[in-house]
């Protein structure tokens, strides 16, 4: 029985359609030079449309890499080829995956940040970084750059208090605020060259400052562009150079480590790990204190509800420190849920937090007994309205992982007109440990 032969040409529309979707852009484009019946199929534009969905995350209309409409999406997909030809097409895709889903939750939830955000930066732009500083930026750092050239905070936000509008964000304990952002290429040239003249560095020195909070408190975060690897200055920052590295990866994958570490900050704000910090009457930031378990603990005791999480806090940390090595920041936030109740079944209508008993371990070792009045000097009043009270604190370990568990005392009603005795809230133990990823 002899067997028909079909040519592609001689296939439907539908059949060479769905060909050239398992082809790729690549190979779609070589059956376009065949002949004019696969060239008109290959140029139909809702197949172009489809490679621009999937390679660029392009949905809408079809635009180039500076967002300027083009006239279809093959033209469009071209245009993108054609601005990143010097790059490997797969890290190009990675990247703008990266900055899609960073600029797709600040649009939907922080629309303030998303503003600052710059366009991206051009090849000489990059260059003129490169040759200031004598650096050579690693591949994926450089298209970083190209998607997205940092952040540009408002002047005003300009005093000892920055900006809240950080991408990295931070946390606040005590007079300890820290918000860091995104440096465009400029103040990465600047803050380099500042870096480089006040702490002794070489000025041959591969190191260049890429993150900075805005605030009084100094935290940087510095990019090795011969290894690639992303550091954070600890508190010897000043006097010996005292840096940490920032991602936990083996060192084949380290030249990627600034884009790893942005991924892994996207991943961690789209899947609600990390939240705003909404605050009455002020612009919200990015609170780098964990929220889901097992990173965050929680307990409810006759309706009282307490979460707890900490954040490892590098600018403190002293490496050379026996005692006091890694410090960690605890954010608690307590609440009395509507079916709080006392011993008696008596409903909570308010209690109000008279002591504190902590409990801090350092690889199981405890390190800190704490018995107390009162958190931060505050006394909390919970109504049954579910509105959380938040107090953050800091401690340090001179090892880890550690872990913090303890209870509070609490009155119902008012410290000055109890309606009731004295009842204990356990706090759930939440860990004390160095993360595979620092901000």
């Amino acid at each position: 029985m002899e067997m028909e032969i079909v040519y592609l040409d001689g296939l439907g529309d539908l059949c060479l359609h769905f060909i050239a979707l398992k082809l790729g852009p690549k190979d779609t484009a070589v059956l376009a030079c065949v002949n004019k019946r696969l060239r008109d199929s290959a140029y139909e534009d809702s197949l172009w449309r489809t490679f621009c969905e999937k390679d660029l995350n392009i949905t809408d209309a079809p635009h180039d890499t500076q967002g300027n409409q083009t006239q279809s999406f093959k033209v469009a997909y071209q245009l993108w080829r054609e601005s990143f030809s010097m790059y490997p097409w797969p890290l190009v895709k990675r990247v703008h995956n990266c900055w899609a889903t960073l600029k797709n939750w600040l649009t939907l939830h922080f629309p303030q940040a998303s503003h600052t955000l710059q366009i991206g930066a051009s090849e000489s732009d990059i260059k003129h970084l490169e040759d200031k500083l004598s650096v050579k930026l690693p591949l994926s750092t450089k298209l970083l750059y190209r998607f997205c050239n940092g952040q540009q905070l408002p002047h005003h936000h300009h005093t000892q208090l920055g900006s809240p509008l950080g991408l990295i964000g931070g946390y606040y304990f005590y007079n300890h605020l820290v918000n860091v952002y995104l440096l465009p290429l400029s103040q990465v040239i600047a803050k380099t060259k500042d870096f480089v003249r006040h702490l002794g560095f070489s000025s041959r020195s591969k190191y260049i400052v890429v993150a900075a909070s805005s605030t009084y408190i100094e935290k940087l975060f510095f990019l090795n562009c011969i290894t690639g690897q992303l550091y954070v200055g600890t508190n010897n920052l000043s006097t010996d150079g005292e840096m940490m590295p920032c991602v936990s990866v083996p060192p084949i994958n380290q030249r990627d480590a600034m884009l790893l570490w942005l991924e892994e900050h996207g991943r961690r704000l789209q899947t609600g790990i990390i939240h705003l910090r909404e605050e009455a009457g002020n612009v919200p930031r990015i609170n780098l204190f964990p929220q889901p378990p097992p990173l965050c603990s929680t307990a409810v005791t006759n309706g009282v509800q307490i979460r707890a999480s900490a954040v490892f806090v590098p600018e403190l940390s002293n490496l050379q420190e026996e005692s006091e090595k890694y410090w960690f920041s605890y954010s608690i936030r307590m609440s009395l849920l509507s079916e709080g109740h006392i011993a008696s079944r008596t409903p909570l209508t308010s209690c109000q937090l008279y002591w504190r008993h902590w409990i801090i371990r350092a690889n199981d070792v405890v390190v800190s007994d704490v018995d107390a009045e009162a958190v931060i000097g505050k006394y909390p009043l919970l109504h049954p309205d579910g509105k959380e009270f938040i107090y953050e604190s800091c401690t340090p370990l001179p090892s880890c992982p550690g872990s913090i568990d303890g209870a509070f005392t609490f009155v119902p009603g008012r410290l000055t007109n109890p309606k009731g005795g004295p009842f204990m809230v356990e706090v759930a133990r939440f860990p004390l440990q160095l993360p595979d990823f620092i901000y």
